[in-house]
């Protein structure tokens, strides 16, 4: 795994959003990775979780992100910079302030519920977005999740880095906690990149003829920002997506997976307007 300075760089890249379409870090995950709030939910009692079937998962596979809706994240404020030595840095310290199991079990079957997730229950990790090996909240729902895949996996392994990265002076707290909301898939796929050595096989075959180009959209107004997200799904990967409509436009890409959420500076008094979505070759619509 590469250390150092290249995960520091790789995190700047990340929480400054100054990437090309290779690390699909939206300008959206940027700002709310920016707006992480202090949570001080007991680990004692249950708490409420999202409604059932309002949560959407980002991606698929073991590189799914949270629905930013429903799990933004969120921090401990036991947890500052002046005391990791104390805290995070300490061997054992996140099982000391972890909610015991019978409280997040019966969250994480509520959480399942709330992301639609149909999977066993043994099939989910109940994990911390902004781990507490980085500060996050202990038990608050906006910082927990039922993540697909048993541990460890790929989250894990960014985790890990992070949390050394911060011990070890060369990244400060908040920024390592930006950086994994903002895009921690960005993170280990720049890292993994940079660890794989340099094939020396033959180039590969030439790719079979692409699909044909589709798209869906749909808008939600942000109270938050004052603005439109329009979410996009298609089977167009990191591919330029531009939204106009309204005497405005809005241009992003989608990830690997096709999907992008564009943010759109339309005024709330749009609502009801349709917009357009053209995804390289798509065209698809959306109502604000």
């Amino acid at each position: 795994m590469i250390r150092g300075a290249f995960v520091v760089g790789v995190c700047l890249i990340v929480v400054n959003a100054a990437v090309g379409a290779d690390a699909h870090v939206s300008r959206a995950d940027v700002r709310r990775a920016n707006a992480l709030v202090y949570s001080r939910a007991s680990n004692a009692a249950v708490q409420p979780q999202p409604a059932p079937g309002s949560c959407h998962t980002i991606g698929s596979g073991l590189y799914t992100r949270p629905d930013p809706r429903c799990t933004p994240g969120a921090l401990d404020p036991a947890v500052t910079q002046a005391n990791i030595a104390q805290t995070i840095c300490k061997p054992g310290w996140t099982e000391t302030v972890r909610p015991p199991e019978e409280i997040t079990e019966h969250e994480k079957r509520l959480s399942m519920a709330a992301y639609d997730a149909h999977h066993p229950i043994e099939d989910y990790e109940y994990d911390h977005f902004v781990p507490l090996e980085l500060g996050g909240a202990t038990n608050d729902p906006r910082n927990l999740w039922p993540e697909f895949g048993a541990s460890p996996n790929p989250k894990d392994t960014v985790e890990d880095d992070l949390n050394r990265e911060v011990c070890e002076g060369r990244m400060t707290l908040s920024h390592a906690q930006s950086a994994i909301v903002a895009g921690w898939v960005a993170i280990y796929q720049q890292l993994h990149r940079a660890a794989s050595p340099t094939p020396s096989t033959p180039a590969p075959a030439p790719k079979p003829p692409a699909r044909s180009a589709t798209c869906t959209a749909s808008a939600q107004w942000s109270n938050d920002y004052n603005d439109y997200d329009i979410y996009v799904n298609s089977n167009q990967p990191d591919t330029t997506v531009t939204v106009t409509g309204s005497g405005t436009s809005a241009t992003w890409h989608t990830n690997g997976s096709g999907y992008a959420d564009v943010y759109f500076h339309a005024a709330r008094s749009a609502s009801g307007a349709q917009v357009t979505v053209t995804v390289g070759a798509a065209n698809c619509y959306a109502t604000l």
